[in-house]
């Protein structure tokens, strides 16, 4: 429970972390609210030479609307997800997933861009922000670049930015109005999902859904989404939840489990 010894660098700006990051390359982390990379930190999992403290960078935390689409800050709270007005109007599935993380303390600490980056295929909000076709910004020495929900996440705990790359805004369709549903199944409370699934309703019709502990990545499930626009009933289309998936088979649950909750789910 000790982590690897490394440096520490606090920025005073976006562009200050962005320099800092360039210098330091593939050794240098992003640390905001820590939730995620510090226990990772301490189990060895990661071991990063150089951590960039961006958590201070209060032009990274907001939620604003623009145009048809709503805007996010990556340093916003799950707190601030849970309990902001215009992500309860206009994205509300954003909020529903963001008040199933751990407890009061995590959410006023973790951060939307840390849990996005960390890009653990069991987290909440990267399967809202999927099934919601959100697009991630992000920001390194090249300029802006926008990368789609379904590009970023490549495989466990591994995502699409580049070296010197900060995840500075997520972007979601608003849906107001429109229906939405999230539920996860954990062993204990304040535990990852065991598995989870995020729905939510199209405004030309149908439903988006996806799906997390399911796979190295948040996944959508894509089967059942064709055999809802196809009419199928719900049940009958539930029992196509797993297809394409590759669902772990550890300690915590085996395969042909997590498919079985993927479908009760």
């Amino acid at each position: 429970m000790i982590p690897a010894g490394f440096s520490y660098v606090r920025a005073g700006s976006v562009e200050e972390a962005l320099d800092e990051l360039s210098r330091h390359g593939d050794a240098a982390r992003p640390l905001a609210g820590g939730h995620s990379l510090l226990p990772a930190m301490k189990l060895r999992r990661a071991e990063p030479g150089v951590l960039v403290d961006i958590g201070r960078l209060r032009e990274l935390s907001y939620v604003r609307t623009d145009g048809d689409r709503i805007a996010v800050g990556a340093l916003t709270s799950h707190r601030t997800l849970e309990r902001d007005p215009v992500v309860a109007a206009q994205v509300p599935l954003l909020a529903a997933a963001a008040c199933r993380i751990g407890d009061p303390q995590v959410r006023n600490r973790g951060t939307i861009g840390g849990s996005l980056a960390h890009a653990d295929p069991a987290a909440d909000l990267a399967g809202a922000v999927l099934a919601l076709d959100g697009v991630l910004v992000a920001r390194g020495p090249a300029g802006v670049r926008e990368i789609p929900a379904r590009e970023f996440f490549t495989g466990r705990r591994r995502n699409a930015l580049a070296a010197g790359e900060l995840l500075t805004e997520i972007r979601l369709p608003a849906a107001p109005g429109r229906s939405y549903a999230f539920e996860k199944f954990s062993r204990r409370a304040l535990d990852w999902a065991v598995v989870g699934v995020a729905a939510q309703a199209r405004p030309g019709g149908g439903v988006a859904i996806a799906l997390i502990g399911m796979g190295p990545t948040p996944v959508r499930a894509t089967a059942v989404e064709e055999a809802l626009a196809a009419g199928e009933p719900a049940a009958e289309a539930a029992r196509l939840a797993a297809w394409g998936c590759e669902p772990p088979d550890d300690a915590v649950a085996s395969a042909s489990y997590r498919a079985h909750l993927a479908e009760v789910l």
